[in-house]
């Protein structure tokens, strides 16, 4: 018997706090991901390498978290369009 696995992505809403540096560059940083620095040349730089940084930081944090014991919850819900 074959056993099928469904996987999905799960999207997160992350603030990030980002400033411009008197180098010029700008620079993310986030309170909802610790760890998360990014820096970039351009705010658009920045946010994409934040966003792979918060990706990476949020799985290596899935592998040790602990399952939820409540059995009920409110949940912000991302759809993306």
């Amino acid at each position: 018997m074959a056993t099928f696995v469904d996987t999905f992505a799960m999207e997160k809403i992350v603030n990030l706090h980002i400033e411009k540096l008197p180098e010029g560059v700008y620079l993310a940083t986030s309170d909802d991901v610790p760890g998360l620095v990014a820096q970039g040349r351009t705010i658009s730089e920045t946010l994409e390498i934040a966003r792979d940084v918060a990706r990476k930081l949020l799985e290596a944090q899935a592998g040790n978290a602990l399952p939820d014991a409540r059995d009920a919850f409110d949940y912000p819900l991302v759809v993306a369009a």
